[in-house]
C-alpha cells in the first residue's frame, strides 16, 4: 500500500513538473518561414487594419483620425509615428520573429511579407486568441519621418523600361529627325555613390553625392554647413563608362551583400560617439542587373582602425568612382 502511494506521489510531482514547463513554453511563435532581414531593412509601412485572426474578424480599421506609421532603419532602430507622437528603440529578427516595442507588445511574427504588404502577428497578455496588423509598403515622401542631417537620402536606382524608352526615343526622332541617338541603343548604365565618411569638424559635410548617368554625363553635388552647394559636371566618354561597368561586373558586384554592417561591440559603439559615422551607399545598374549595397562605417577613421569588414574591391569601385568626379573641368 505505501508503495503505491509513493509511486502516485512521484507521478504527481512528474506531472506537475511537466505542466509547469508546458506553461512556460510560448503558445505561439515560429508558425511561418524565416524572413531575410534584407526584406526588413529600409522600409516603410502604414498600418491600415487589425484582424482577429481564430474569427477572421476586422476589429479595426486606420482611418483618417489614427495614422500609425513604422520605420526599420538600417541601424538596427526603428522609428514609430502614431498619431502625432514619434517614438525610437531597437529592433531585431530571428527567423521569422521580430522583436520591437508597440504599446505592451514587444515581440511579433511575420505572417507576411512582400513587396507590398507587411503582416504582424502577435498575443496580447490579457486577451484570448491571435491577432495581426496588416501595413502597406509606402515611399519616403508618404511618411513622416525625417531624415537628420548627416544621413544618406533613399537611393532609387534608375532603369529605363523598354516602354519609356521607345517614348523617348520617338520624342527625340521627332524633334531631330537627321539625328539618331547612339546613346538609347546602348546598355543602360547608372552609378550612384552616396555618403561615407564623418559628420563633424568646423564644416561639417551635409551632402555628397556622385551620379554617373548612362550618357556618360557625370554630375556630383557637395554642400557643406559653410560654404552651401556646389555642383560640377563634366562628361565621361562611353568607352570608358562601359570598361569601368564591365570592371564592376568583373568584381563580383552584383553578387555582394545588400548591407555591411557591424559585427563587434566596439563597431556599435563607434556609431554613438562622434564625430558620427555616415552611412556609405553605392548603387549601380548595368543593363538588366541592379544593386545597392550599404557600407555602415567606411574605410578607417583618424586612428586608423576599420570598423566594418566588406569586400576590397568595394574600395578600389569608390576609389575610381572619386577619381572620375575629381576630374571635373566646369562648375556651376
Amino acid at each position: 500500500m505505501r508503495r503505491k502511494i509513493n509511486l502516485l506521489i512521484v507521478l504527481l510531482f512528474v506531472g506537475l513538473h511537466l505542466q509547469a514547463q508546458l506553461d512556460s513554453m510560448p503558445s505561439w511563435g515560429t508558425h511561418y518561414p524565416a524572413v531575410a532581414e534584407r526584406q526588413i531593412v529600409e522600409t516603410k509601412w502604414k498600418y491600415t487594419y487589425a484582424l482577429h485572426l481564430e474569427s477572421n474578424t476586422i476589429i479595426h480599421q486606420a482611418e483618417a483620425a489614427y495614422e500609425y506609421f513604422l520605420h526599420f532603419r538600417y541601424d538596427y532602430r526603428f522609428e514609430q509615428y502614431l498619431n502625432g507622437t514619434m517614438s525610437r528603440g531597437p529592433w531585431s529578427l530571428d527567423g521569422s520573429m521580430l522583436s520591437y516595442q508597440f504599446k505592451k507588445i514587444e515581440q511579433f511574427e511575420i505572417a507576411n511579407i512582400d513587396k507590398q504588404t507587411l503582416v504582424l502577428e502577435f498575443k496580447q497578455p490579457n486577451a484570448k486568441g491571435t491577432y495581426q496588423y496588416h501595413f502597406i509598403k509606402v515611399e519616403s515622401k508618404d511618411a513622416p519621418f525625417v531624415k537628420a542631417a548627416n544621413e544618406l537620402p533613399d537611393v532609387i536606382v534608375e532603369r529605363m523600361n523598354p516602354a519609356e524608352r521607345r517614348r523617348r526615343l520617338a520624342a527625340r526622332r521627332k524633334k531631330k529627325r537627321k539625328k539618331k541617338s547612339k546613346v538609347e541603343d546602348k546598355e543602360y548604365i547608372s552609378i550612384e555613390l552616396i555618403g561615407g565618411g564623418f559628420y563633424g569638424g568646423v564644416d561639417p559635410v551635409l551632402r555628397d553625392y556622385i551620379h554617373i548617368k548612362s550618357s556618360g554625363r557625370l554630375v556630383k553635388e557637395f554642400k557643406s554647413a559653410e560654404k552651401g552647394l556646389i555642383v560640377t559636371k563634366k562628361n565621361i566618354p562611353r568607352t570608358e563608362l562601359e570598361d569601368f561597368a564591365d570592371y564592376i561586373l568583373a568584381k563580383d558586384f552584383f553578387n555582394m551583400e545588400r548591407i555591411y554592417d557591424c559585427e563587434a561591440r566596439f563597431c556599435q559603439k563607434r556609431k554613438q560617439q562622434k564625430p558620427s559615422p555616415v552611412p556609405l551607399r553605392l548603387a549601380v545598374a548595368y543593363g538588366d542587373k541592379k544593386k545597392v549595397i550599404t557600407i555602415a562605417i567606411w574605410g578607417k577613421d583618424k586612428n586608423n582602425i576599420r570598423y566594418v569588414e566588406y569586400p576590397a574591391a568595394l574600395d578600389y569601385i569608390i576609389e575610381a568612382i572619386q577619381k572620375m568626379a575629381h576630374r571635373i573641368e566646369s562648375k556651376r
